[in-house]
């Protein structure tokens, strides 16, 4: 086992020898992210399940917006700085009801790791997606009306900033 981590050490600086990377909490991230895709799976096939041959083109868009405005809320909303703060630390305002934090470096590589995932929302879409994914296929009311939600939400974000500029440019 020490020769398995000294091997791992040697990688990692190899990889990165003038900059911290956290190889580990990666590793930790992508091993979580198998396990939440096996976890879907087997509770489809358990559940007897179809899964459909190709998704609706209503269903593609639905999620799709509903993954990028849940990705931003996770990501860099100031309501949800909660579940980021074991991760991360406040930086500044980064306006529109959104902030900008860093990734706390100090402790374990997987807490950089973690950090790192859960401030990029582009990161965090590959796993919302597959959640919201998952969920079309288990319960596919209840996922559609969640996404809804969120996909009004996106599109009132955008409503509301078109309509900023505009008083802007009309003063």
């Amino acid at each position: 086992m020490a020769s398995l981590q000294t091997r791992a050490a040697e990688v990692a600086r190899a990889y990165a020898p003038h900059e911290h990377r956290p190889l580990r909490g990666y590793l930790v991230a992508m091993g979580a992210f198998g396990a939440l895709t096996a976890s879907l799976a087997a509770a489809v096939r358990l559940g007897g399940r179809q899964v459909p041959e190709r998704p609706a083109a209503a269903d593609l868009l639905l999620l799709s917006v509903a993954t990028h405005k849940l990705s931003r809320l996770l990501a860099k909303d100031s309501v949800t700085s909660p579940l980021r703060a074991p991760f991360t630390r406040y930086a500044e305002p980064a306006g529109s009801a959104e902030i900008n934090e860093e990734v706390r470096d100090e402790g374990s590589e997987v807490r950089h790791g973690i950090g790192e995932l859960i401030l990029c929302p582009f990161c965090l879409a590959l796993w919302v997606a597959t959640g919201l994914t998952g969920g079309l296929v288990l319960a596919p009311r209840l996922t559609r009306l969640a996404a809804t939600v969120l996909t009004a939400t996106a599109v009132s974000d955008f409503l509301q900033m078109a309509y900023s500029i505009a008083k802007e440019k009309a003063e």
